[in-house]
Order: structure tokens, then sequence, then C-alpha cells
């Protein structure tokens, strides 16, 4: 970690240009510029809040804030790791003249979904004041699921972009990933209906773990236990273990295959 922190203050004048690129071009020709960042979520939630809102939120206390809990983790999620998926490939015509960290493309990418994540957890807090939500110190809290699920966003990022150097079709595959985990992140549905064991195997999806979170805190008013801070530590850390090695063990083989 020493050593990353090392380099990232070594690169810092890249690093900074790449996070202001990526910005940029997201943004390019866009009247409303990083205004769509809170506006898209705002508008998927709507369209959630109207279709699902009679089937499953009529019985379910505070359904706005619970929808948007989920919908804010997951869309933070998806950007994070998209984007992640494509950074070495996009960014081939630099780090293959200029011997720089790779993973620092894939940092430039959660950086900016981290800022287009801030300002939407803004409206975030603001939808739930309206909602009825109290608010308590307690709250504060919310910095661990977010920093787990930052770690998440990188290690998963790096296991797909070193993926995607090789293998061009993980792109689809993804695709059809990420849809599923939309219908098994419990986003618009309560696990209360289902079993025991069946609430127990959504705590394998590591994004319904964080979605969980941030409703037990927000609705509940309560602090999760040690174990389930753990289970957040875990998916994070094990993440960028696995995207760490891999990114290790073909740091070379990168460039013959861009």
């Amino acid at each position: 970690m020493k050593k990353i922190i090392k380099k990232c203050k070594k690169y810092q004048f890249l690093f900074e240009e790449l996070v202001k690129r990526d910005f940029k071009q997201k943004y390019k020709r866009s009247i409303l510029g990083m205004g769509w960042s809170i506006l898209s979520p705002l508008f998927t939630l709507l369209v959630m809040y109207v279709i699902f809102s009679n089937l499953f939120g009529h019985k379910m206390e505070h359904y706005v804030t619970y929808l948007f809990s989920g919908q804010l983790v997951l869309s933070y999620y998806k950007e994070s790791t998209k984007n992640g998926m494509t950074s070495l490939v996009n960014n081939s015509k630099i780090f293959t003249k200029i011997n720089v960290p790779k993973y620092m493309f894939l940092l430039s990418k959660n950086v900016s979904a981290l800022v287009n994540f801030g300002l939407t957890l803004v409206v975030y807090f603001i939808f739930c004041a309206f909602d009825g939500i109290t608010f308590h110190p307690r709250q504060f809290l919310l910095f661990f699921p977010i920093l787990c699920v930052l770690g998440l966003n990188i290690g998963v990022g790096l296991i797909l972009s070193a993926m995607f150097v090789f293998f061009r079709d993980i792109r689809y595959l993804y695709d059809i990933v990420l849809t599923l985990l939309t219908y098994v992140s419990a986003v618009f549905y309560s696990v209360d209906k289902f079993s025991a064991f069946g609430q127990r195997l959504f705590l394998l999806n590591p994004v319904y773990v964080y979605i969980k979170y941030f409703r037990v805190i927000m609705i509940d008013g309560l602090v999760p236990s040690l174990e389930y801070h753990l289970l957040c530590l875990f998916y994070a850390g094990i993440s960028l273990f696995i995207g760490g090695l891999i990114y290790k063990k073909n740091n070379h083989a990168f460039l013959y295959y861009l």
C-alpha cells in the first residue's frame, strides 16, 4: 500500500490530468454536464418507484429510502466497474510508450465514479429527510460501507480490466452479469419473504451486503453487528487481493496484447 501511495504521489500530475480528462470526455457537448450525475439516478428511481411501489412498497415503510439505497449503491458499482473494465485498453497508447503504473488509469476512473456518487449521495440524504428519516450521528458510519464499496470496485475493476485485455467478449458477458445483479440485489423488493436460508444466500452478493448496511443505518436506525462489518471488509479485501495478483502476474503480458 505504501508503494502504491508513493507512486501516486510521483505521478500525481498525470493522475489529476486523467481524472480531468475522464470528466471532460463524459460530459463533452452536454448542456447539463455533471447535472446528469444527479438526474440520471433520479429518473431511474422515479421509474422504479412508479413500477414497483404498488407491487412491493405498499406495505413497506420508507419505501423511497429503501429503493434509493439500493439504486444508489448499485449504480455506483455499475459505473465504476464498467468504466474500469476498459481503462487499460483505452489508455494503451500511453503506457505502451511511457513507463507508468497501469493501475493509475483504473484509479482515475474510480475517482470520477466516486465524485458522481458523492453528488448523488447529497440528493439521497435530501430524499431521506422528505421521507421522514430521523438523522442521527450513527449515520456517519456510512463512510465504512462507502470505503468498502470503493475497495470492491477497484478490485473488481482490476480483474475486469485485465480480462478485457485478453478477452474482449467479457464486455458483453459482464452486461449480462450486471442485469442479473440488479435482480438479485433486492433493490426494489424485500428479502423478508424468503426463508432464513434464502436470506443468508443473499449475503453471498457483496453489492447486497453494502445495500443492506445503508438500509439498516438509515431506515432501521441500528448499527450492524461486528460480524457484518467483517463481512463487508472481507468482500472488499478479497477483491483487492485477487485483482492485485492478476495485475502483478500479467503486468508485462498486457503490452503484447494491446
